[in-house]
C-alpha cells in the first residue's frame, strides 16, 4: 500500500509526496517507452514507405505481358537466385522455424538436402523444356504436349493452392503487425497487402525481382543482428548454448529411421524434401516466373542452384536462433501462439531503432513473397485463362491493364483467405501442408508430360483425377506427415495417367 496521510476532519486518504513521485516516475516510464517504440515505429515506417516507392518506379518498362510478367528477361542470374531464395522463405520461415528448434531440435534441416537434390533434377528435366520457345507460364508446356484443357486444369490447380498457401502467410505478417501495432488481424492484413498491391500493380515483375533483392538482404541482416544480440544476452555465450543444447539433444540434425509418420528423418527431408520442391520449383508459377525471368537456361540453372546455398544458411540460422530463445528462456514452455516466439523477443528485448530494423526485414520477406504471389497469379489467369479465351485479338495495353486489375483482384482474395487462416495451427506448417496437397498432383503431370510421349491429354486428365483422390485420402484418412504427400500425389497421378493411356483412345498431339 503507498504511503498516505489521514486527514481526519476530510475523511479520504491523501497522498503523501512519496507517493506522488513514484507516480511521476511510473508516467515518466511509460512516456520514454512510448517514445523508444516511437522511433522503432519510424524505422519501420520509413522501411515500408522507401520499398514501395522504390518498387513503383518500374512502372515506366512495363510495355508488354513479357514485361511485366517475365522483367522483359534482363535480371541478372544472382537477383534471380536471390528473388527466388525470397519466393521460398516469407514469413512463414522467419517466425515459423524458430518455435521448431526451441521445441525439437535441428532435424528440420534434413528438408533442405532434400532441396539441393530437387534443383539437381529440376535443371536436367524442366529448364530444358521451359526454354524451347517463348513461354510466360508454366502451364504454356502442359498445352504443348498434352493440350489446351489439361493446361487450364494445372493453372486452375496452381491458383487454388497459391491462393490459399498465400493467405496463410499474409496472416503471419498480421501476427508481427499486431505485436508491433496492439492491432486486430483485419487492419494488419490490409495494411501489407495495400503497400504490397501498389508497388507490385505498377512495376509488375521488374519490381518484384528488385525489391526481392533489397528485402532479402534485410531480413537476414535483421536475423544476423538477432543472432548478435542473443549470444550477448545469454552468460556465457555460444559456447554455453552449445553446452546446454547439446547436452539436451537439441544440436541433433540426422535422424535416419525410417517412419511414414515422423515428419522430418532424413528420408523424408530428402526423398519428400526432393519431392515437394521439384514441385514448388518445377511446376509452381511462383517460381517458374523467376526461372522464365532469366536471360537463357545457362543463367536460369544457376540462379536456381546457387540459390540452395544461401537457402541452407538462412535455415541453419533461423534453427539456431530458435535454440538461444531456448537456452535465454531456460526452457519454458510457450505461452501462447508458437509463432509469436521470435517476433515478440525481437520486439520486447532489441534495443531501439534495432528492433524496428529487424521487424521491418520481417516485413521485408512478406512483402517479398506477396509481391509474387500477387504477380504469378495475376499471370497464370491472364496468360493461361484469358488470353485464350479472347484468342489473344487484343492490343498489347488491354492485356497489360487487365494484368492489373487481375493483380487488385487477387489481392483482396488474398485478404480475405488470411482473415480465416487463424484457425489453421502453425503458420509454417500450414502453408507446407496446404501447398504439398495439390503441388504432388501437379508435378506428376508434368513429369507424366516430360518424361513419356504416349499418354494424351485425356490420360492426364484421369491421372490428375486419381492423384486428387488419392491425396483427399491421405490428408483425412491417415496420419502421414505432409513431408510425403508430394511423392505419394506424384506417383498416383503418374502412375494412373500412364496406365489410362492404354486404354483411352485420343488424337496424338505433336509435342
Amino acid at each position: 500500500m503507498p504511503a498516505v496521510a489521514v486527514d481526519a476532519r476530510a475523511g479520504p486518504l491523501v497522498p503523501t509526496s512519496a507517493f506522488l513521485l513514484a507516480r511521476t516516475v511510473t508516467i515518466a516510464q511509460v512516456l520514454w517507452e512510448f517514445r523508444l517504440r516511437t522511433i522503432d515505429l519510424a524505422v519501420i515506417l520509413a522501411y515500408l514507405a522507401a520499398v514501395t516507392w522504390f518498387g513503383a518506379r518500374f512502372r515506366q518498362s512495363q510495355k508488354s505481358l513479357k514485361d511485366y510478367f517475365l522483367g522483359g528477361r534482363s535480371a541478372p542470374w544472382w537477383a534471380i537466385a536471390l528473388s527466388i531464395v525470397s519466393a521460398e522463405t516469407s514469413t512463414l520461415t522467419i517466425i515459423g522455424t524458430p518455435p521448431l528448434a526451441y521445441r525439437g531440435s535441428l532435424v528440420f534441416l534434413q528438408v533442405v538436402f532434400g532441396y539441393l537434390l530437387a534443383r539437381i533434377v529440376i535443371s536436367a528435366i524442366f529448364l530444358p523444356q521451359y526454354f524451347e520457345g517463348q513461354l510466360l507460364t508454366a502451364y504454356a508446356l502442359m498445352e504443348r504436349r498434352f493440350g489446351p484443357h489439361i493446361r487450364k486444369v494445372t493453372a486452375g490447380i496452381f491458383l487454388i493452392t497459391r491462393a490459399l498457401a498465400e493467405g496463410v502467410r499474409v496472416f503471419a505478417v498480421s501476427i508481427v503487425i499486431s505485436i508491433i501495432l496492439h492491432t486486430g488481424g483485419m487492419a494488419s492484413i490490409f495494411l501489407i497487402i495495400f503497400l504490397t498491391l501498389f508497388y507490385t500493380f505498377e512495376g509488375g515483375m521488374t519490381a518484384v525481382i528488385w525489391t526481392d533483392v533489397i528485402q532479402m538482404i534485410m531480413y537476414v541482416l535483421g536475423a544476423g543482428v538477432s543472432f548478435v544480440i542473443l549470444a550477448g544476452k545469454i552468460p556465457g555465450g555460444l559456447p554455453h548454448v552449445l553446452d546446454a543444447a547439446g547436452a539436451a539433444g537439441k544440436l541433433q540434425v540426422f535422424d535416419f529411421h525410417w517412419s511414414w509418420t515422423a515428419p522430418y528423418t532424413f528420408w523424408a527431408g530428402l526423398i519428400g524434401g526432393c519431392f515437394l520442391t521439384t514441385a514448388s520449383h518445377g511446376t509452381d508459377q511462383l517460381v517458374v516466373q523467376r526461372l522464365l525471368s532469366a536471360k537463357n537456361e545457362r543463367q536460369s540453372r544457376l540462379a536456381l542452384l546457387s540459390s540452395w546455398l544461401v537457402i541452407f544458411v538462412q535455415f541453419s540460422l533461423f534453427l539456431t536462433i530458435g535454440i538461444m530463445l531456448w537456452v535465454l528462456r531456460e526452457g519454458k514452455p510457450i505461452q501462447g501462439a508458437p509463432d509469436r516466439l521470435y517476433p515478440a523477443f525481437i520486439w520486447e528485448a532489441l534495443p531501439v531503432g534495432i528492433a524496428g530494423l529487424a521487424m521491418a526485414a520481417i516485413l521485408a520477406a512478406a512483402m517479398a513473397n506477396l509481391s509474387a504471389a500477387l504477380n504469378s497469379l495475376a499471370s497464370a489467369t491472364v496468360v493461361d485463362f484469358y488470353q485464350p479465351l479472347t484468342q489473344s485479338r487484343h492490343s498489347p495495353e488491354h492485356y497489360l491493364r487487365v494484368s492489373r486489375l487481375s493483380t487488385v483482384f487477387w489481392g483482396a482474395v488474398l485478404a480475405a483467405i488470411a482473415l480465416l487462416a487463424s484457425q489453421w495451427g502453425s503458420v509454417l506448417e500450414s502453408g507446407l501442408s496446404i501447398a504439398s496437397v495439390t503441388l504432388g498432383i501437379l508435378l506428376g503431370v508434368f513429369l507424366l508430360g516430360v518424361l513419356t510421349k504416349r499418354p494424351g491429354e485425356r490420360a492426364a486428365i484421369t491421372g490428375v483425377v486419381a492423384g486428387a483422390i488419392v491425396m483427399v485420402f491421405v490428408k483425412f484418412a491417415t496420419k502421414i506427415p505432409f513431408t510425403w504427400w508430394v511423392l505419394i500425389g506424384s506417383s498416383a497421378t503418374f502412375s494412373v495417367g500412364y496406365l489410362a493411356s492404354f486404354a483411352v483412345q485420343e488424337r496424338k498431339r505433336n509435342s
